[in-house]
């Protein structure tokens, strides 16, 4: 029976091993990643007027993917308290106890440090310094201070998600102008009647927890109105950049459609909640993604294939 044992005794070494290495990757929420670096690389094109050194794309990326899994480790960290008592967090690792709670902290700062070290060394100290901002503040103003306290957490808090816009373009110029601020500003009002529909589709487990989001402390109406407030302040944000970053057909197009997509959605929910039908909230949800990617996408592509809007 001995041979049998040892052949055994590795391959469960490797089974415990993925599924740590699988835990961790669950720890940083791969795909709150994935929009934030969406976000990114475009931006860089911009901000270089045409595709920039591939090897600075690809180390601000490494760098971005580090700070927010580095803020979202901590995030999990905190919040895994309520976190067991949610239905839609219940299986993240510092609830089902694939990873410690010390595991996760040194996970996070670890992370933390490395992000900015290297952010800073391969790119710009400005980048660098504008992602630890990011951190700090997901960590202390969002997670510690607004979540438990405020129906506007995800407002303010949502600030955090907006840096990677500025990170990626001090990463290529190592300065700030007005485009990558009001590219800022469009992930800042995209960032409420995105996250606010989530609300409303989770409304029985935030309230399980007192965590006051808008979903849980206003009725269906009040949110679809805010929903559609954000929704039309975001695409006239979005169509702000077109004068003031000189973009042109590919991104007006892109910019009009898609934001005139988000916003039927918006006046959908609303229409909704007004007439007491049954609210379909992650329509609005899913519909919020793909607009922010087809924003970014032409943010990305215009200035590749630059034509110059006649008028």
């Amino acid at each position: 029976m001995q041979p049998v044992a040892d052949t055994a005794s590795p391959q469960l070494e490797r089974i415990g091993v993925r599924r740590k290495v699988k835990a961790y990757v669950a720890l940083t929420k791969p795909r709150v990643i994935e929009l934030l670096l969406v976000t990114t690389a475009p931006v860089m094109i911009l901000a270089a007027g045409g595709i920039p050194n591939l090897w600075l794309v690809l180390a601000t990326l490494v760098g971005g993917t580090l700070s927010a899994a580095s803020a979202n480790a901590f995030n999990c960290y905190i919040d895994r308290d309520i976190d067991k008592v949610m239905e839609r967090t219940k299986k993240r690792p510092l609830v089902t106890g694939e990873l410690s709670p010390r595991e996760a902290f040194v996970f996070a700062l670890t992370t933390g440090v490395v992000s900015i070290v290297w952010l800073g060394v391969v790119t710009t100290w400005l980048a660098a310094g504008l992602s630890l901002v990011a951190i700090l503040f997901y960590v202390f103003v969002y997670t510690l201070w607004l979540k438990r306290r405020t129906p506007q957490n995800i407002v303010w808090g949502g600030a955090a998600g907006c840096m990677p816009v500025l990170i990626g373009w001090a990463a290529v110029t190592g300065s700030l102008d007005w485009a990558p601020v009001i590219l800022f500003g469009i992930v800042f009002l995209w960032t409420p009647p995105h996250y606010w529909p989530l609300s409303m589709r989770y409304k029985a487990d935030y309230a399980a927890v007192s965590v006051p989001m808008l979903g849980v402390v206003r009725g269906g109406t009040a949110v679809g109105l805010q929903v559609v407030l954000y929704a039309w302040a975001t695409v006239a944000c979005s169509l702000l950049l077109v004068p003031l970053a000189q973009m042109g057909m590919i991104y007006g197009v892109a910019a009009l459609a898609s934001g005139a997509w988000f916003v039927v959605e918006s006046h959908k929910l609303y229409g909704r909640a007004v007439r007491g039908a049954e609210i379909k909230p992650m329509r609005v949800f899913h519909a919020s993604i793909s607009y922010l990617t087809l924003v970014f996408l032409a943010v990305g592509i215009d200035p590749l294939v630059h034509l110059p809007i006649p008028f």
